[in-house]
């Protein structure tokens, strides 16, 4: 073979070389493009599936209202000298609650609050003691409506809405110890931007309160009551309040006396006391 042979054989080769390694980029490159593709079909559907489980975590149905929060609150009174609720039927699933018809002889107190809320307990330690005082001599009510309206702030534990569902438990199951399982959840209150109570432990203040039925313990763990806690916070935060000229609930605590909202100081007792002497007296 010739020198120029020989160079012209050693370019062919080179180009054969360089051909066979653009051809292998190439499916290389084709290779990865199609992975690619295949990974983001798997990754949508993996979202989207994500998506469905949330969804369908998210949408449960309400199911019917405990008993006893027909009002979707427990109305309190005074009867021989002990505070006693007021029993009902529960709001059947897809009801709406039936909003109490008010004696206007006496202070009608309402109070919506959220168990995770600083200012409920501020004005649950400073004003409770008197309130129930008044409803003890028969000159007064007291409507409690718990709702979830800091979910926010418990790291995704939702502890205001299970809070609100375990007082509901005990409404339903136990409402004697419906008061003193009220002051427990104050007495007990988690800071905000923490989880909160576990629902074991919400359970064992139940008992501890006087809650001793077994339905309790198992429905607060259940959070049986946790849809109606939605609906019920759904209807104050955008439905007119009941026996009040209130458009609708906007912060924590909400204190209506026999129609008026009170808007003073929460730990103030003399404040608070003559609001309620102004509007109905107690």
């Amino acid at each position: 073979m010739s020198e120029n042979e020989s160079k012209k054989a050693r370019r062919d080769a080179a180009r054969e070389r360089a051909r066979a390694a653009r051809a292998k980029e190439q499916a290389r490159r084709r290779r990865n493009r199609t992975l690619g593709i295949s990974g983001i079909i798997v990754g949508g559907l993996a979202v989207v599936a994500v998506v469905v489980v949330v969804i369908a975590n998210s949408v449960q149905p309400s199911g019917p209202g405990p008993r006893n929060m027909a009002s979707d609150g427990v109305l309190l009174h005074g009867v021989n000298g002990k505070i006693v609720p007021v029993t009902t039927t529960a709001t059947p699933e897809g009801g709406k609650p039936t909003p109490t018809k008010q004696d206007d002889s006496v202070a009608n107190i309402t109070v919506y609050s959220d168990y995770m809320c600083p200012y409920c307990n501020q004005f649950e330690t400073s004003q409770m003691s008197q309130i129930e005082q008044w409803v003890e001599a028969g000159t007064a009510t007291l409507e409690l409506h718990p709702f979830n309206l800091l979910d926010r702030v418990s790291l995704g534990s939702k502890y205001s809405t299970r809070s609100a569902a375990a007082a509901a438990c005990v409404a339903n199951s136990d409402p004697d110890a419906f008061l003193a399982y009220n002051t427990s959840l104050y007495a007990n209150q988690p800071s905000e931007s923490t989880r909160g109570l576990t629902n074991d432990k919400l359970a064992s203040l139940a008992k501890a309160a006087g809650a001793t039925n077994p339905d309790v313990a198992s429905c607060i763990t259940d959070q049986r009551f946790a849809g109606w806690v939605a609906d019920a916070t759904n209807r104050v935060l955008t439905q007119e309040i009941p026996n009040s000229s209130l458009p609708k609930v906007t912060s924590t605590p909400t204190i209506i006396v026999n129609g008026k909202q009170y808007t003073g100081s929460l730990t103030d007792t003399s404040a608070f006391a003559a609001f309620v002497d102004q509007n109905g007296g107690a």
